[in-house]
């Protein structure tokens, strides 16, 4: 199936993937009355009193923002934002078909970072959350710690944040089908970037030691003074035992490879220099860093990848709806990295009640639990953090 030529001929007889839909009757005299002017005037005043009652007389208790700058869209690169909008408002239709998330697409003109915040932080007020989408590192962490600091609604970058869940969640399960200690496992992650640097942290936070990343200069570690910030605050708290080189250095004795890089990164040789039993998840996409067939006559137990004609598909799709869910239904000021753990705790234990298998490590994109229940252990996270606006457990 020629998926290019058919996506095409798709975009250009919907016009959009997303629409607005009317909750409220307009039509009749009374119903407009009641909906617009003047019967509008009263929950106008409510909030003006009181600018918590726009989660209650408003749409923004379920609406989130999906915000680019168009610098790193899927494997296009710097693309710009007005290119950037079909992956955008896709975003938004699987917010809303996963999650019944309402999500309005925002593509910046502009790369400067306070700029991005400027307009971010501005436009808070009417919405709920906001996911930052497809903006390139180094910069997105910096954007992403700003409009913490001046917002108080979550802020999420999918990019890091949802391929650590998703990624932990399947880990979790590998792991326990290989019989490895998470504390005492090798942790190879290729790629350095958003989605590698999240990985390795929300890894460190649920127990693993030893991990280290590569960029495209081989391993990065505290012996080297970099140019750029990231990679010296990257080494202090990764690499614990000093390794340098290429991969093919690296990840002799490793029991886990992740790859969210390129592809054909990782051989076959490699993969027979890794430990007994080794974990691969080659990310990459479309193209992974190795493909699962290779990657298992070479000897690996359990092998993910980002495509959905395999296996143990890593897909964000897991995370984000589930995450944002939970998040708006108790109000939460923030997505923290215990919420994030709890939602990679739920994930795994979908898969883990159907049996894990060196094919089954992770549920299905079209699972109905997964939603649902990420959610509900995101919200109960955030209940216990303290961050939970609304306490009511029964949501």
């Amino acid at each position: 199936m020629d998926y290019k030529e058919i996506a095409m001929k798709k975009h250009a007889e919907w016009r959009g993937k997303i629409e607005i839909a009317l909750r409220a009757d307009v039509d009749t005299a009374e119903a407009l009355s009641v909906a617009y002017t003047p019967g509008v005037a009263e929950p106008c005043l409510a909030i003006q009193q009181n600018p918590e009652l726009s989660f209650m007389l408003t749409r923004r208790w379920n609406t989130v923002a999906v915000v680019t700058d168009g610098t790193a869209v899927l494997g296009l690169g710097d693309i710009g934002p007005e290119a950037g909008m079909p992956v955008m408002e896709g975003k938004c239709a699987l917010f809303k078909a996963f999650g019944d998330v309402d999500a309005i697409p925002l593509c910046v003109r502009s790369t400067d970072v306070d700029d991005i915040v400027r307009t971010v932080f501005l436009l808070a007020g009417s919405f709920g959350g906001v996911n930052l989408e497809d903006i390139a590192a180094p910069k997105c962490f910096e954007i992403e710690r700003k409009l913490k600091e001046v917002c108080d609604i979550p802020i999420f970058h999918d990019d890091q944040h949802g391929t650590a869940v998703v990624a932990l969640a399947g880990l979790t399960n590998a792991l326990a089908l290989v019989g490895k200690d998470k504390a005492k496992v090798s942790v190879i992650i290729s790629g350095a970037g958003a989605a590698g640097t999240a990985i390795a942290a929300l890894m460190m936070k649920a127990g693993f030691v030893d991990i280290t990343l590569l960029n495209r200069d081989g391993a990065i570690t505290a012996d080297v003074n970099y140019s750029r910030p990231h990679l010296n605050e990257l080494a202090a708290w990764t690499n614990p035992n000093r390794k340098s080189g290429s991969l093919a250095d690296v990840i002799k004795g490793a029991d886990i490879f992740l790859g969210v890089s390129g592809p054909g990164l990782l051989t076959g040789d490699m993969v027979q220099t890794m430990a007994k039993d080794a974990i691969i998840f080659a990310m990459a996409n479309p193209v992974p860093e190795i493909l699962p067939d290779e990657a298992l006559v070479a000897g690996a137990r359990v092998v993910a990848t980002g495509r959905s004609d395999y296996p143990n598909q890593i897909n964000n799709v897991l995370a984000f709806p589930g995450i944002f869910r939970g998040a708006l239904d108790v109000r939460a000021s923030d997505i923290t990295q215990t919420m994030q753990l709890a939602a990679a705790e739920a994930l795994a234990d979908i898969a883990a009640a159907d049996g894990v298998t060196e094919t089954n490590i992770i549920p299905a994109p079209f699972d109905k639990r997964v939603a649902e229940r990420v959610a509900a252990a995101v919200a109960q996270a955030a209940r216990t953090e303290g961050i939970a606006r609304v306490q009511d457990e029964r949501i």
